[in-house]
């Protein structure tokens, strides 16, 4: 037996990790049963859902505990990765609470295997994005390019021209936008549409309107877009916060 299986052997509890994670404030962190039901939940879970308890959580798929829209769209995804068996990692999302709290963060989910190497479950993290590492010797060259991208977000922004504005090749963006921004120039770019299209939707502007506003093409390209970073389609998410407006 490798020392890793004695460990497992060993272990009284094996959601230790849950107490782990309750120290870290910016990190949602769960782990689910087959059903996609919550059996560990970190506090900031809890807190951002608005209860009291974790335990109210617990045996609650994300059907019960968010909006109906965006339950039915995290429960999809829970199921997907329980089925296929197969990872989702570094999704970029704009998760919205139950407390009226709503941020930008990275998520990533991973299939939990039994002894037997069935799918048993799900873990996952949910980690806030945090502000650009300023002290990165390559900061200021891609700021320009930030800048670049805040202002002409509605125009077609190439990878290339992005790359010629830092002096840097694509591949050298990519790495250091990583690692500056935690994002890629490409998800850089859908975040910043996609904040644009948050403002304008509390606004009374078409739809259509608000997707050539911010770069699309299409009506369909921005819905398709936004219900898949976001979760909802922008009219459900208008409705959604008119009514917590109210």
């Amino acid at each position: 037996m490798s020392a890793r299986q004695q460990l497992a052997h060993a272990l009284i509890d094996p959601f230790f990790v849950e107490v782990l994670f309750d120290q870290l404030s910016d990190v949602v962190f769960f782990i689910k049963d087959l059903h996609g039901r919550y059996l560990v939940v970190n506090d900031t879970l809890r807190r951002r859902c608005g209860y009291k308890q974790k335990s109210a959580l617990l045996g609650c798929s994300s059907l019960e505990v968010f909006p109906a829209e965006l339950g039915a769209i995290y429960l999809a995804q829970d199921l997907e990765v329980i089925r296929q068996g197969r990872a989702i990692s570094n999704r970029l999302e704009l998760h919205l609470y139950n407390d009226g709290a709503r941020g930008w963060c990275l998520t990533h989910k991973i299939p939990l295997l039994d002894q037997n190497s069935q799918v048993a479950g799900l873990a996952g993290i949910s980690r806030d994005l945090h502000m650009p590492d300023e002290s990165h010797p390559v900061y200021q060259r891609l700021s320009d390019v930030v800048a670049h991208i805040q202002r002409f977000y509605a125009q077609p922004l190439r990878l290339e021209d992005l790359a010629a504005i830092s002096h840097l090749s694509v591949s050298q963006l990519e790495r250091h936008m990583q690692r500056i921004f935690e994002l890629t120039p490409k998800q850089f770019i859908i975040k910043t549409r996609l904040e644009a299209a948050t403002r304008l939707l509390e606004g009374d502007a078409s739809i259509t309107t608000i997707a050539h506003a911010c770069g699309y093409t299409d009506h369909s390209a921005f819905s398709r877009q936004f219900r898949q970073v976001v979760g909802l389609a922008p009219a459900k998410y208008r409705e959604l916060f008119r009514s917590h407006r109210v």
